[in-house]
């Protein structure tokens, strides 16, 4: 099992910025790629980021590239999801996950966090 923590989520105006972080419990998170996701309000739950357990690989939607940055500390138990440049249309609940292996459908994924809301005034 491993429990992952959301937190850094918030209201900023838009072209603003935050980091979201993810911090894991229970077996070892260094063996485990992890994504973010985001849901908003009447929509299904997206893609939004991923990278491998060793960081080598990462994936990104295309709407977030040059703006989203995914990066983890594995001395840390940590993945984190910083947030550039942001949009009213960026405004979600974003959830970390965790897998065995780097996956971009969320159906790939066995563990989940509770989400953080992110807002994004205009």
């Amino acid at each position: 099992q491993v429990q992952l923590v959301e937190s850094g989520g918030g209201l900023v105006q838009t072209g603003g910025s935050l980091r979201l972080s993810c911090a894991a419990s229970g077996r070892t998170f260094s063996s485990y790629a992890m994504g973010w996701f985001r849901q908003a309000p009447g929509k299904e739950r997206e893609f939004v980021a991923a990278i491998s357990w060793s960081g080598g690989f990462i994936y990104y939607a295309d709407f977030v590239k040059g703006r989203f940055t995914i990066s983890r500390d594995n001395t840390k138990n940590t993945v984190y999801l910083q947030m550039n440049s942001l949009k009213p249309e960026d405004t979600a609940v974003y959830y970390c996950a965790a897998d065995s292996s780097i996956a971009t459908m969320s159906s790939e994924y066995d563990y989940w966090g509770q989400g953080t809301q992110v807002t994004v005034s205009s």
